[in-house]
């Protein structure tokens, strides 16, 4: 490569750092830059977030590396290039594995002999992310100039510079600088995060950076699986009160008469087994967050005993009479109707609307087309290292079955069939694999549980109650052809759908078929 090469493929990038452009446009199109430059069959950028290096804007991989994690600690490959200032080209014949083995999309099986080399970004003299490439023939990066690739990844770091001040500068308040940090703190604390490029993601992202700042009180809707509490601990990271903590509580998974004892506490001697005095939830998240999950499962008398301390702050706990006083930002959630409860009757009216200041759905993950991938990365390069493979990895009929599923039990259910179809297709192997693949037949999709991708018409097929009428319509007819397939075993059944037990009890009564 000349100097004059180099300098013309490299001016638009510059040109680029004085555009107003997203940053993902940004990273694109320095990894796509990259890959013209240098004689590569894959390369991609990632960020390194504690002991993790994440994907930001890939070329000529798998759609699922997006979605993937990569713990430094278990890709030597990744912890040699990060020791080094420089660029680092790996031997053909280097015995560390990659971890990019299997992903690149020109080659299907393990990359025994090629050319492999990365650079480091550094921010302030300390490693912000790495440059990589990858190429499929053992010589390619031969003849490569590394003082180029240090030019280049040099340009890189002043681009990752401009989408950090600019990320600064957006900061322009004392609560906007503690949302960043919180963000921040939360990353720290969870590998689990919200995964996802589409629109649908992306108008959830935009409601929890509206909301995540304000105390209002959030509800948060959704099926059953989509990660409502995920997005509940979003809001509370991108809260002022995010160095507070956040106390759950499953409202389904208590029974009745413990459910008062578990929110207000009580005092020794309220009950029988009260031995000792015990603080409720309130005040165990005095100063932060309480999450109430399947709120839609609160007993009325319950419901009534929270407007006021809703309303006032002021709790009594079970068997005292002494008021006590607690600061707590309520989030909600729920895969129930709440206003269709309400007009029943098995809900409090003036309850829902204390619960709904600020309503958010989290959208089926039907509905999010491409992200399936992106989380099945995620799922697969989890069980890559709780399995010890080499690498994980999906074919493309995977690919176009997992896309095609309607996914009636959502993120949970793609989790839990990615982590059992992992184990049982590796357990199938007659010698342990370097790379594992597995294919559409090794998920076992049924013919008649694959969608097609052409919306019929149903206006003229519509219920009399509308599309409310026409979803429960629907629920009623998978659940009735599940239960069919399983001779009516609600385990079985539950498994199915990716649903759990008891919710699926409920929502068998509720559809009228228990």
């Amino acid at each position: 490569m000349t100097h004059k090469t180099l300098l013309n493929a490299l001016i638009p990038l510059v040109n680029d750092l004085s555009r107003d452009l997203a940053d993902g446009e940004r990273y694109q199109r320095l990894v796509d830059t990259m890959q013209a430059l240098f004689p590569c069959d894959a390369a991609a950028l990632l960020r390194l977030t504690g002991d993790t290096l994440v994907p930001l804007a890939i070329n000529g991989f798998s759609n699922d590396t997006l979605g993937r994690r990569f713990r430094v600690q278990e890709h030597p490959r990744f912890a040699a290039l990060l020791d080094h200032e420089g660029p680092t080209r790996f031997p053909a014949d280097s015995s560390l594995p990659d971890p990019y083995d299997g992903l690149v999309h020109a080659h299907d099986g393990v990359l025994e002999v090629h050319d492999c080399m990365g650079c480091p970004i550094l921010m302030n003299g300390r490693p912000w992310g790495l440059l990589t490439l990858d190429a499929l023939a053992p010589d390619r990066f031969e003849h490569v100039d590394m003082a180029s690739l240090q030019a280049f990844a040099s340009l890189a770091a002043a681009t990752v510079n401009v989408v950090e001040r600019i990320s600064m500068l957006a900061l322009d308040s004392e609560q906007e600088r503690m949302r960043a940090d919180a963000y921040r703190l939360a990353a720290g604390q969870s590998r689990r995060e919200l995964i996802g490029q589409s629109p649908a993601h992306q108008r959830l992202m935009d409601e929890i950076r509206l909301a995540g700042p304000s105390d209002m009180t959030v509800l948060i809707t959704g099926e059953t699986g989509v990660g409502k509490e995920l997005v509940a601990n979003a809001v509370h990271a991108a809260s002022p009160r995010a160095r507070k903590p956040i106390i759950s509580i499953n409202c389904a998974a208590l029974p009745e008469t413990l459910v008062e004892s578990e929110l207000f506490g009580h005092v020794r001697g309220a009950f029988s087994g009260a031995v000792s005095d015990r603080r409720g939830k309130f005040e165990l998240a005095h100063g932060g967050t309480l999450f109430l999950d399947e709120v839609g499962e609160l007993p009325l008398v319950v419901q009534a005993k929270l407007l006021r301390v809703l309303a006032s702050g002021q709790l009594q706990r079970v068997g005292s009479d002494e008021e006590r006083h607690v600061d707590v930002r309520l989030i909600a959630a729920t895969n129930r109707d709440l206003e269709a409860e309400v007009r029943e009757g098995r809900y409090r009216s003036d309850f829902y609307h204390r619960l709904s200041v600020y309503p958010m759905h989290v959208p089926p993950l039907r509905e999010r087309g491409h992200d399936i991938l992106l989380l099945s990365g995620f799922f697969l390069e989890e069980n890559r290292a709780r399995l010890g493979l080499h690498s994980l990895r999906l074919s493309a009929d995977a690919q176009d079955a997992l896309l095609s599923y309607p996914w009636p039990g959502n993120i949970r259910e793609l989790e839990h069939l990615i982590g059992r179809t992992a184990l049982q297709t590796l357990g199938r192997q007659a010698q342990r694999p370097q790379i594992l693949t597995l294919t559409a037949k090794d998920f076992g999709f049924r013919p008649d549980s694959v969608v097609t991708t052409t919306v019929p018409d149903i206006g003229s097929d519509l219920p009399n109650g509308g599309f409310r009428e026409a979803v429960t319509s629907y629920e009623r007819r998978l659940l009735s052809d599940s239960l069919a397939r399983n001779q009516h075993n609600l385990a079985a059944t539950a498994r199915e759908l990716g649903l759990d037990r008891a919710n699926l009890n409920r929502l068998a009564k509720r559809l009228g078929l228990k």
